[in-house]
């Protein structure tokens, strides 16, 4: 049976720490930015994601999550853009031309639209590795059996964290931001471009 509270509170812990890290690198601003529409797609992708990375676990683990991130940019990306023409895309829309090999240079290039070459390339691409790389080492630290269910669980939510990581980043960079909404007996927070 799997440890449903333990789960929880490590997506909390490497939530936490993945933002902390971002917000530091200029990546965000310490608040995570999404919306209803992007982490329901992130449901829908999900299980063909996890096809692609869990055997690129063992040789690429950085690269097993860190794609996550990149695939929340690009949704997030198409959110902001024309959502009807991209809600119900397929998984492999998202490839480039090795498949998920290249996903993040198909992401960043064709999707997002910046020159591979680009400042703004080599900064999301140092961004996702280090974050990817802090996701491992906090998957790591948790000490656990490798190739368990509880380890496939473990990285479960780490890829979820780090898709919604990279959707934030997206919708940051095209000027959304974080408002405090204030209604009498409500408060709420809410993405506002």
């Amino acid at each position: 049976m799997v440890n449903k509270v333990y789960l929880e509170n490590f997506e909390s812990r490497i939530m936490e720490e993945l933002l902390r890290l971002c917000t530091q690198y200029k990546g965000l601003e310490g608040t995570l930015l999404s919306t209803d529409d992007i982490d329901a797609r992130w449901h829908e992708l999900a299980p063909e994601y996890v096809a692609d990375a869990v055997p690129n676990i063992a040789d690429y683990p950085t690269v097993a999550i860190a794609w996550a991130g990149y695939l929340g940019m690009a949704v997030a990306h198409q959110w902001d853009g024309d959502w009807a023409s991209h809600v119900k895309d397929e998984y492999k829309s998202y490839y480039g031309t090795q498949g998920f090999d290249d996903m993040d240079e198909h992401i960043v290039r064709d999707v997002i639209g910046f020159h591979l070459e680009s400042r703004e390339a080599g900064e999301i691409e140092r961004m996702m590795r280090r974050l990817g790389e802090q996701a491992l080492t906090l998957i790591r630290r948790e000490n656990i059996e490798p190739q368990s269910p509880m380890a496939f669980h473990v990285f479960a939510r780490a890829i979820k964290v780090m898709f919604r990581i990279g959707a934030s980043m997206e919708l940051k960079r095209l000027g959304y931001k974080f408002e405090q909404v204030n209604m009498p007996n409500i408060t709420s927070g809410t993405a506002m471009g």
